[in-house]
């Protein structure tokens, strides 16, 4: 009754076999699927899990607002406070419009450069995730070319890339669209260069243009401001998502003075865009964002996963590279080019109830306690051993052979 049982990125073609494709609760750091098996989840629901499942701080704010008014003819007014923490907590913000998905947020990011700017040129990383819609999804299927007929592509952390591209717009430019760090699919993760980041706003500075920092995955993961805050650069636009409800349905596009204008000429909309319950449990994680040692203690957990699964990797004699901010762990392995290797660990692992994935960053959360990671680098021991003593059979994954098929 569904297209592919699952559609998108979570649908079960595209993971390993082990894998459930329906889950029956979740609570703290654990899911459990269907069946009543357990996996402590390295996912997170591909990020929204902050701090941790039905955290009842957050669904008890979101609980309450639901019992006085949810989705209503307008808003209520918690959307005015909502709004005003957003921007008292982003340094570069001073207004707030709020959506539901990451894609709302960079889609209304795009909408409002080009409309601030008048021009039409988009600059976008090769390789970067900004969202699902057709101007911006990675599987082009159903779309037509002049969806994306004004985008150009700059390679992430290359000045004299991002400089070419930046050239070939000319006066039509309205916008560089940068990731926090450079988090895409099956490659290993960067993280900025500072000298980068001051490229992309110094460009910006001498033409007009909008820079965009698309912190949907990544914000209030690696800082409690947008994350180009920690190399001190400042964006134009900002746009956030999955974790700052801690799973609730909700997003947000935060802007600057520059381009508020942009902002107010745009029309941008959606019947549950402006729900009370979700933003209730915004504010809820917002406090415990700013009040609790969350994300410290997602670095401290990230250290001592990182080390021991290099440990138990190196003790299996597999090359396991881990890159990326600890908290948002991407793992890929030397000499593995169609990921055989990556989704037969991924698939042992998850027999033994850790639930990480073959190609995709995964999370931390603030649930998660050390006898989980110790759990986790326990299982990592026993999954990598089976997988070597099983080598020999390994094959790629059909979606990995139909990929690199695709790709040439």
């Amino acid at each position: 009754m569904i297209p592919n049982g699952v559609y998108g990125h979570q649908s079960a073609r595209v993971l390993p076999a082990s894998c459930p494709q329906f889950f029956s609760k979740a609570e703290g750091a654990y899911l459990w699927d269907v069946d009543g098996r357990k996996y402590l989840d390295f996912m997170c629901g591909y990020g929204p899990n902050l701090l941790g499942y039905c955290d009842p701080r957050v669904d008890d704010a979101a609980a309450a607002q639901m019992k006085i008014g949810d989705t209503m003819t307008g808003p209520s007014p918690i959307m005015v406070d909502l709004a005003e923490t957003l921007v008292a907590m982003v340094g570069h913000a001073d207004w707030a419009m709020l959506c539901k998905n990451g894609t709302d947020a960079t889609t209304m990011a795009m909408s409002t450069a080009r409309a601030q700017t008048g021009n039409r040129r988009i600059l976008i990383a090769a390789g970067a995730y900004h969202g699902s819609a057709p101007w911006c999804t990675p599987v082009p299927n159903g779309t037509v070319p002049e969806d994306r007929a004004h985008h150009r592509q700059y390679v992430y952390n290359d000045v004299a890339s991002l400089e070419a591209a930046v050239a070939e717009a000319g006066d039509d430019l309205a916008a560089i669209f940068a990731s926090p760090f450079k988090h895409d699919a099956f490659a290993d993760q960067e993280l900025p260069d500072p000298a980068y980041a001051r490229r992309c706003r110094e460009l910006c500075d001498e033409t007009g243009a909008m820079l965009i920092v698309d912190d949907v995955r990544a914000g209030f993961r690696l800082a409690r401001d947008c994350s180009w805050s920690l190399i001190g650069v400042e964006p134009d636009l900002s746009c956030w998502g999955k974790s700052f409800a801690n799973g609730h349905p909700i997003s947000a596009l935060l802007g600057n003075d520059r381009c508020k204008a942009g902002a107010e000429a745009i029309y941008a909309t959606g019947s549950f865009w402006l729900s009370a319950a979700p933003m209730a449990a915004a504010l809820a994680t917002l406090k415990i964002i700013q009040e609790t040692d969350y994300l410290e203690h997602c670095v401290t957990l990230g250290d001592r996963l990182r080390t021991g699964f290099a440990e138990a990797a190196k003790a299996n004699g597999f090359s396991m590279r881990q890159s990326g901010p600890v908290q948002m762990p991407q793992i890929l392995f030397e000499d593995d080019p169609d990921f055989r290797i990556g989704y037969a660990w991924a698939d042992e692992m998850l027999k033994r109830g850790v639930y990480i994935h073959p190609w995709h960053n995964m999370f931390l959360c603030a649930a998660m306690i050390e006898a989980d990671i110790d759990f986790a680098i326990s299982s990592a021991n026993a999954a990598l051993a089976n997988v070597k003593s099983n080598i020999d059979e390994l094959q790629p994954h059909p979606f990995v052979v139909q990929l690199m098929g695709a790709s040439g």
